[in-house]
């Protein structure tokens, strides 16, 4: 069964999934692949694991860099898991380019490169926003794309974190990563 709870943010409404102990997605309401891994059997409910995210929301929209992270069940292809670990390690307030995650999984795998766009659609679809965080992730160019939520969100996410937004440019419709 999974549970299904929603967060009034600074930004837009959230919808948070469980699976009953750890979260399984955090959405805005109406981002590109909003509920991919909520099935359709679901029940909205009160679970310690949605208190502790909501504790966690309630301190990172406050402007505080929360100090612990909420249980997360992460399902997807070895590939998408792989880069959603990285993103799990980008500090609070620092920015990443997507060519960056492509080295260093390529360094982890032995390759002796990795694509830029492959990493940017498991960016993309990270089911956890924020928590597991795909909005710190710019393009190489110095652009801001590719974020679920809409761009206008990402930008709004990373100045909260005290990241200059002004040196970043949002590419036009369709630029590459």
């Amino acid at each position: 069964m999974q549970y299904i709870t929603h967060y009034s943010s600074p930004i837009g409404d959230i919808t948070i999934a469980s699976n009953g102990t750890a979260l399984t997605g955090l959405w805005f309401d109406g981002q590109k692949y909003f509920a991919a891994t909520l099935g359709a059997d679901y029940k909205e409910e009160n679970l310690p694991v949605f208190a502790e995210a909501k504790r966690w929301l309630d301190m990172y929209f406050s402007g505080r860099e929360p100090d612990f992270t909420p249980p997360l069940k992460l399902n997807g292809s070895p590939f998408r898991m792989a880069v959603w670990q990285i993103l799990l390690s980008i500090p609070y307030g620092q920015t990443i380019t997507y060519g960056a995650i492509a080295k260093q999984l390529a360094a982890q795998t032995g390759q002796a490169n990795m694509s830029a766009q492959a990493v940017g659609g498991a960016v993309g679809h990270n089911p956890i926003s924020i928590i597991v965080p795909c909005h710190r992730v710019v393009g190489t160019n110095g652009s801001l794309t590719g974020y679920a939520g809409g761009i206008n969100k990402k930008v709004k996410l990373l100045e909260l974190e005290g990241i200059d937004t002004t040196k970043f440019t949002v590419p036009p419709k369709g630029t590459a990563l």
